[in-house]
């Protein structure tokens, strides 16, 4: 079954990027919906724009959305990370400005939220991406893959030449609420050098050491240093997850991302769609729906039938 919020659920804050303040609030929405974007400070222009992989017309420093008129949202990465780590495959996502509030710069708050409010089971079909055969892109030394699987599973690696992140390696199956106990806590993170430069460039104007974590050498220059030892993989692997969402519906099937980022994602989604002999579509029986990343994190007496 399909699933949507039981109620609205509204977050404050600021842009990453940008350094605007924003108003959000995510609605419920029907079956076949999908996750849907609104900015409510356009009137002139088309203001919707689905959270889809086509939709992206670069994805450097993030993930941006883009409609056909032009108007955009970006840095949803964590966002559609804890819509997919919370069970939830409709909404409509309402906002007043450009950009999604990082908040504390990962998906826990998001996460916190809907759970709070509860989730409403759907009367439709869930179906997902079931991957056939290997797709690969590489650029440089980074690279993206997806292979077959039984369910979604992840397995991404980092080398970073400051020693207190260095080469980092993590590999889970993304079922019975893996996303939550593992991935969800896990902040956005840089290197002050970085910060610097971007800047300097008129980005990353709303970045504090409260909503990233952001490093110098062997020091954590954030305050309380690390929430896990391997907290940069495990960011990596929320924003693959949250990035794997703009297919439009759960893949099943094993991710892997070698120094890979927003970009390499996207078009390794780019490669996959136009590979029709490496996927099928597959409607999830209860039981395959149960290894879904969100199944059951949402308590189940907060479920209502629609």
């Amino acid at each position: 079954m399909q699933t949507t919020l039981a109620r609205t659920v509204a977050f404050s804050g600021t842009g990453l990027h940008s350094g605007a303040e924003v108003e959000m609030r995510v609605h419920p929405a029907p079956a076949g919906h999908g996750i849907v974007f609104r900015r409510t400070d356009v009137a002139d222009r088309n203001p919707r724009i689905p959270a889809l992989w086509d939709k992206v017309p670069h994805a450097t420093l993030c993930t941006l959305i883009e409609n056909e008129d032009g108007v955009q949202v970006s840095t949803i990465e964590h966002l559609m990370a804890a819509l997919v780590g919370s069970g939830i495959h409709n909404a409509l996502i309402e906002l007043d400005a450009p950009e999604v509030p990082i908040l504390d710069g990962s998906s826990a708050l998001f996460v916190a939220a809907f759970c709070e409010a509860g989730l409403r089971e759907l009367a439709g079909e869930l179906r997902a991406i079931r991957i056939l055969e290997p797709v690969e892109v590489r650029h440089g030394e980074a690279v993206a893959r997806l292979e077959p699987a039984g369910s979604l599973e992840i397995d991404f690696q980092i080398d970073f030449t400051d020693a207190v992140i260095g080469r980092q390696r993590k590999r889970l199956k993304m079922a019975n609420g893996a996303f939550v106990r593992e991935l969800m806590d896990s902040r956005t993170f840089c290197r002050q050098a970085d910060v610097d430069a971007m800047q300097s460039n008129g980005l990353a104007l709303g970045g504090t050491y409260e909503n990233a974590v952001v490093v110098d050498g062997d020091k954590v220059l954030s305050p309380g240093g690390l929430r896990h030892a391997d907290e940069p993989v495990r960011h990596k692997m929320l924003d693959a997850l949250g990035d794997l969402a703009l297919a439009g519906a759960p893949i099943l099937g094993r991710y892997s991302g070698h120094r890979a980022g927003h970009a390499m994602t996207n078009k390794l989604l780019r490669a996959l769609f136009a590979r029709p002999d490496a996927w099928q579509w597959e409607t999830c029986s209860a039981a395959q729906a149960y290894t879904l990343p969100g199944a059951g994190v949402c308590q189940a007496e907060q479920l209502a039938s629609a």
